[in-house]
């Protein structure tokens, strides 16, 4: 919803910026999807890294109680 509020701004202080913003979006958003598509997979491989780290320590503390 901010978006949308500050694109009206832009489109009454500049309409030919705010439609150009808009035509571009959609490409700019498929340029920048691989980079989205690394960050989630680094981001799984850094969770599982600290999965494996902190094993041990789990293993050592024995079960819950609630």
């Amino acid at each position: 919803m901010v978006g949308f509020i500050l694109w009206c701004i832009l489109f009454c202080m500049c309409w030919p910026l705010a439609l150009l913003a808009l035509v571009l979006y959609p490409f700019i958003w498929l340029i920048l999807l691989p980079f989205r598509i690394v960050g989630i997979a680094v981001d799984g491989v850094l969770s599982l890294v600290k999965s494996i780290f902190f094993l041990p320590v789990r293993l050592l503390r024995g079960p819950r109680t609630v």
